[in-house]
Order: C-alpha cells, then structure tokens, then sequence
C-alpha cells in the first residue's frame, strides 16, 4: 500500500490537511505552520499533557481536548482560535500566573521566554488571583545551572528529560498540588553529561545556565552560527557573543548530527577563552627569562629555526582539535622542508599497524544509523563520557531492542542496559582474541595469519555468546574507542576488533577524537599523505610517529594547541620538549608548565575565534566562522603557518582564506570517495602480532581521560573544572584492606622514576590488582603512561 493511501484527511482552522493515522494534533499543525501554545509538549519528549496550554476545539467534543495528546482521525475539524479555544486558553494562562512572580526584569529568560511570549499572545491583561503567592527555596543542583524555583510551572519537560534523553532521573516532582516541586529531593549536583539541555528545555526562567548569569539580555546578544571541536561528533552550535565577547554556547538544530542537543562540554567550554594563562603576544625564552617580541621578530626566528634544521632532527605535532586547514597547512609546512615528522595521534602509543589500519578513523555508520543498530560491541570505550551524543543514539538504540555488549578495564557506568565484561588491561588482549577466535571458528575459516598468535587460547563461553550476539542481527557494528587507542597494545585490539568484524557481518568503527577525520584527511600522519594515501604508494619515505619523536633524536619541535596533558604519557613528551634545541608552540594558552620546556610562544585563536572546517566521525565537512575577534595580538593558527610558508619560500603558499585552503584540498581528494562511509584497508601484508607479555610491575593504571579535562580549552573552563574536581586514585576495597589504609590516607604513586602522592577513594568497579588515575590531570603530569604498570604504597 502507497504512503498516500495510508494518510487521513483532517481539517484545521479551515485548512484541508493530510496526516498519518496516529499522530497528535499538534504535530500536524506544526507541521502546517499553524501555531498552538504549549508549554509542556516538546517534539523529543514524551507527552505528558500536563500543562493544558494547547487545548483546541475538535467537532463533536464537548470540551477543548489537549492538542498534544488528540490523535487525528479522518474527518476530524479543529479550531485553534475559535471563541471556546481562546477563552480556555485565557484560563489556562491565568492559573498558570497564579504563584508566578512576575519578575521579567530581573530573570535572565526575559526576552526569550515562552512564558513571557505565550501570555503575551493568549493571556489575559487582569489578573482576578489576589491571594498570597507562595515561594518555593531555590535548589543548588551545581555549578552548570542556576535555579529560580518559584518560577516553575511544572510542565515537567526536565523530569522528561532526564528519563528519556539523558538516561538518569535526576530531577523530580515531590508534592501533591500547590505543593509539587521540581528538584533532586536530596539536593546534589547534576552529574549527567547532557544536563544543561534542561536550560533549553525549560520554557520559563526556573533554570537557567549559572556561567552566563546577568552576563546580558537576550536582545542584546549576537548570535552566530559555529561547530563544537570537543568531541568526533561536530555539534552544530549558535554562540551568543556580547560586546565582543563569547557568553554563552546553545544548540544548533541539526537532525542528522547532533538532533537538538549538546553536550555540557560543548556548552560550557567556551568559558576557558578568557582564562588568566591566555597569550596574547609572541614570546621568547632568553636566559631562562621570557621576553615579548614583535611578530615579525618571531616569524622570522621560526623560519630560521626551520630553515637550517635537519629534515630528520624535527618535528610536528598537532592536538585533534585544530581545524582541517590547519592541519594541511602545517603537513604542507613540513614536507616542504623534506620531513615527514608529523602526527596528530598524541595519546596512542602502539603504532605497529599503521599501514594496515584503515586510512580514515570512521564511525563505520552514519550518527543516525548508530540507532538502527541491533546489536553493538564496543572494545575499550566508554561514549557516554568520550562522545555524549553518540551514546545518546546507542541509548535510543537499546530502547528500540539492541543489545550493547562491551569490554572494558574498569565497570565505566552507563546510562543503558548492556553487557560489560571487565577486565584488566593487560588481559584485554586476550580476552578479545577469545572473541575472534570464536568468530573464526563459527565461520569455518581459519584464524588471520597476523593474529593467530594471539588467538592461542580456546573460546570461552562468554566468547561464544557475543559472537552469536553479533551474527544473530542484520545490523551489527564493532567500535574500538579511545581506551583501545591508548592502549599500550592497541594495534592487536584494532586488528582483533576488525577480525570480529569482518568474521560475523559487522561493520567496523572508531570513536576518534575530535577532528581525528580531518586530520586524516589532510594528511597530518607521518605514513599517510593528503587524503591517507600510504607514502610508500608515492615512494616517500615515512616519518617518525609521535612515541618515536620524543624518543628519538628530535632536536627541534613544531607544536600546534598540544600541551603535555594531551600526551599518552606526558612525563616522556616533557623529558623531550626539554632536551630538546627549540620547542615552538603555536597555542592560544601558556602554562607555567608549558613556560618550562618552551622556548618560543606563538599566540593563535581558539577554534571559536577563527575560521575553519571540522569533519566528523561519519565524514561530513562542517565550515564555520570566527564569532569573536583573538585576544590581543593573537592570530588564526592557519595565518601563521601561512607566513612561515611564505618566508621559507615555499610554492603555492599564498592563501588567502581558509575557504580556499579547504576547496584545494577537496580538489585533491575528490578521486578518493573521503566523504564515502567505506574504509580503505591498505593493500599490503600486516605484521605478525604477538601476544603481550605478562609481567608484574605492581598495580596496573587505568588512565583514561576525564570528560572535561580533554583538551586545553575544557581544561580552562572554571565551570567544568569546579564539576570535576580533584585528581583522586579509585582501587578496589580489597586492595584498601592488602595495602592497611585507613580513611584519609594517601597513595603514593610511582611510575617511571617519578612519584606523587595522591587521596584515594574505594569502588568496587575497580578490577583487583588495578588502580584508575585519570589523564588530563595537572597533578599525574609527572607520571608516565597511562595505561602502564605503578608501585603503589601507603604515603
């Protein structure tokens, strides 16, 4: 039957309209563009009808029936501005002002406000309540949303919100009647990653973001359109700037990437801008002392640097959150002068197979398609906290039916039900191998010569049950996050993770960082060319991955927004910055830290104050503009590489926008199918993996890296920060009694030949033997990798 047969004719307000059976009144008059009130109904919630601010008037119903929560039925005639709909509406607003305090003036929503807009259009200019109003105490829920709790009208939205979108019920309504309230009954902060969407969400001024405060009102702002570059996902945002300044981060509508949400990261970073360690004019170190020099005295002492360096005694490195641009710029740089130096993958420490790993680091699927998903493994990943929004659509996943099935070194708590094996991570190599060995055997094929040592052990049961898992649905996907990246053997994860793939139907993703894609694509690896084209293919001889660099003979460092908390072991990549002749960091920041082993400083702008392109994990381009002018002196990083191209006489150097940068390297991808879905394996033979030894070196370190310490702009974003807290060392209440601490105690650490001593905490979703010590941590910059091996004792 044709789509056309199953529709229903309706009528409203006159207009003849077709509907498909089932859907509300208001969908299809929103859809017609005929307006109804509402305060409670929201299109990605479900209805609640609890506000009765869209009652209409239907033929043949006695009394105005809630738009929200009517089906259409063929036939049917609605009135939206008849006498009877205006009249209930006049009431419903007149009730719902009862206890309102009427404080527009003074409330941040003013200007902005469906409150205010609604009673405007439908309410009454009177008033007939001359009672008491009564007052509700305000709640403190955190440092991300401010509260205004008489306000509220209780069109339950949040509470919804929390159920179905964010996957914890963390606000409530207690009370019956005049007495319900909206808060967390035992008052605490809301720790959900999604949680200030609720500001969004909120029709009136009872919630609003607590970072932007008083900072203006909603008339007074400027918004601009823009991308967040936090995460792979590529949140569409609207920034709002005043008087030239950037205070406040919300969504951009965008169905296929981010649908009407952001995460609390991309909302609340952008308080990092003006932190106090912003650079704001070139420096350079001169007998220890920092000196500020013009910016032509600063090019040009770059260029010589560059200049008279030995191709194979210098590198780059470039955190995943510069633009496409950048990264193109700075590899164009580089191979100009012969070097192929050049990397991006800052946490990753297993490089083993980078000619055999796919070219780009994909999600495998579209964002959307990550809900049609029926069945999902992830291998060292925890999305909710990597990439918010993508396990946003693995939760709507699991609403719908699918089984989520993960291996992990710590139980990561989830806002879903799923499958989680635990296991430390010097076992997870062998766990995994029991997955593909078992997918091997249920195919009848024989296990990949480049992992068959690996796969040495029979399959255990558990084995057997996810592969069964996978081969059992139609759409079944693998994905390898960045737990799995940091790994210290992360190439026989990766080449596990697409043996399971590859042998039950699946389809194969990464939960890369940022802009891990455009990076790819531009060609920032040292093997990989513009648009991943292997150097070998084009008789280039590759580079130095970055491990090899700051453990090789690297005598003078490019760094692009990369700090020592970006590295997979930041005391290795200090040792190095400090041995080294010449260390130039092109940043919009300058740590004390940083101060330490720099020896020239190059202010760029942040991401929001220039112009750029960031590509996601499914590949789609995402330009955006600058919404705010740099800080002082500070310059696009694009424009400095630009200059130091020009002054080191380079060909074809001569840009002028980076709209023309991003058009010659589409130019030169254009034959290769980069905004295509499909990985290019590498046409060559994988090296032969053996499995990791097994050693005792005391307490194995689960380091992965905390939401909000993940690149230097979050890191400097007070509002997060005051969320996150302390560095403090999670072990298992077995090792709190094997090694006699006491409540109060502290650990003493040492990894490396460094130690530090830190509080500690017991949970039970600690693996024995295992200790969880974040990275991203000011405080464990001094230890070495993250995923390595600790001598722990009591201080």
């Amino acid at each position: 039957m044709s789509d056309k047969a199953e529709l229903v004719t309706l009528e409203i307000d006159g207009q003849m309209l077709e509907a498909r059976p089932g859907s509300m009144l208001i969908e299809v008059a929103d859809a017609a563009g005929i307006a109804i009130p509402r305060f409670c109904y929201h299109k990605k919630l479900s209805v609640a009808a609890n506000c009765r601010m869209c009652l209409v008037e239907v033929e043949k119903s006695f009394k105005p029936l809630p738009a929200c929560a009517t089906p259409v039925t063929a036939g049917m005639k609605v009135w939206t501005r008849s006498a009877k709909t205006r009249e209930s509406q006049r009431s419903v607003m007149e009730f719902l002002l009862v206890n309102h305090p009427l404080d527009c003036p003074i409330c941040d929503q003013g200007g902005e406000c469906e409150l205010q807009d609604i009673a405007m259009a439908y309410g009454s200019g009177e008033s007939s309540y001359h009672e008491i109003k009564r007052v509700v105490l305000d709640k403190d829920i955190g440092a991300l949303i401010a509260t205004c709790m008489t306000r509220c009208i209780q069109c339950t939205r949040c509470v919804r919100f929390g159920d179905e979108i964010a996957g914890l019920r963390e606000l409530g309504a207690t009370g019956r009647g005049e007495n319900t309230s909206i808060g967390t009954y035992v008052e605490k902060a809301l720790v959900s990653e999604l949680s200030g969407n609720v500001i969004d969400l909120c029709p009136v001024g009872a919630l609003t973001a607590k970072p932007s405060r008083y900072k203006a009102r909603a008339w007074e702002m400027l918004a601009y359109p823009s991308i967040s570059a936090h995460d792979a996902v590529g949140s569409n945002l609207e920034v709002h700037t005043f008087d030239g300044e950037v205070v406040r981060c919300v969504p951009r509508e965008n169905e296929a990437v981010n649908e009407c949400w952001i995460s609390d990261r991309d909302r609340f970073a952008y308080a990092g801008l003006y932190a106090e360690d912003r650079l704001t004019k070139p420096q350079i170190k001169r007998d220890g002392e920092w000196q500020e020099i013009s910016w032509q005295e600063a090019l040009d002492k770059v260029a010589d640097i560059l200049k008279y360096a030995r191709p194979d005694q210098m590198g780059a490195l470039a955190a995943p959150q510069a633009t496409l641009e950048e990264f193109y710029l700075l590899q164009k740089l580089i191979r100009g002068l012969g070097c192929n130096n050049i990397d991006y993958r800052l946490r990753q420490m297993d490089f083993r197979l980078d000619t055999h790993e796919p070219a780009l680091p994909v999600l495998g699927v579209s964002i959307a398609e990550l809900e049609q998903q029926e069945a999902v493994l992830l291998v060292g990943a925890w999305p909710r906290h990597e990439q918010p929004l993508l396990n946003h659509r693995l939760r709507k996943a699991v609403s719908q039916g699918a089984r989520i099935m993960a291996i992990n070194p710590w139980q990561a708590e989830f806002n879903y039900t799923l499958d989680q094996l635990v296991i430390p991570p010097a076992q997870m190599v062998t766990e995994l191998a029991m997955i593909a060995r078992a997918a091997c055997e249920r195919a009848g094929k024989a296990i990949p010569a480049h992992v068959s040592d690996l796969c040495s052990q029979q399959a255990s049961e558990q084995s057997q049950q996810v592969v069964e898992a996978l081969l059992a649905v139609e759409h079944a996907l693998v994905l390898t996050g960045a737990v799995a990246m940091q790994h210290p053997d992360s190439a026989s994860l990766q080449a596990l993770a697409e043996v399971i793939a590859a042998h039950t139907g699946a389809k194969l993703g990464q939960l890369a960082a940022a802009n891990a894609m455009g990076a790819s694509l531009a060609g920032a690896l040292p093997h990989r060319g513009v648009g991943g084209v292997l150097l070998e293919q084009t008789e280039d001889q590759p580079g130095l991955a970055v491990s090899d660099m700051l453990s090789a003979n690297v005598r003078h460092f490019l760094l692009l927004q990369a700090e020592a908390e970006d590295f997979a072991s930041p005391r290795q990549a200090i040792n190095a910055f400090e041995q080294a002749e010449d260390v130039v960091l092109i940043t919009p920041f300058a740590s004390d830290l940083t101060r330490q082993f720099a020896t020239l400083l190059l202010p760029c702008s942040t991401f929001m104050e220039t112009s750029g392109t960031f590509v996601n994990a499914e590949g789609r381009w995402q330009s955006f503009q600058g919404v705010a002018k740099p800080l002082g002196e500070a310059r696009p990083a694009w424009k400095i590489l630009r200059v130091l191209g020009n002054l080191l006489k380079q060909p074809a150097f001569d840009y002028l926008s980076t709209e023309e940068i991003a058009a010659e390297l589409r130019l030169e991808t254009q034959l290769l199918k980069v905004d295509t879905l499909d990985s290019d394996i590498a046409n060559v033979k994988p090296p032969r993996l053996v499995p990791p030894e097994q050693y005792d070196l005391g307490m194995q370190r689960i380091g992965d890296v905390h939401i909000y310490r993940s690149d230097a702009l979050v890191r400097r974003s007070a509002p997060l920060q005051e969320m996150t807290g302390a560095l403090v060392a999670y072990i298992h209440p077995q090792d709190q009694l094997k090694l006699e601490l006491q409540a109060g105690d502290l650990l003493a650490f040492e990894q490396e030949g460094t130690r530090i001593q830190l509080p500690f905490a017991c949970d039970e979703a600690i693996p024995l033997g295992c200790v969880r010590l974040q990275a991203g941590f000011e405080a464990g910059n001094t230890l070495g990798t993250a995923f390595g091996f600790l001598t722990v004792s009591r201080a």
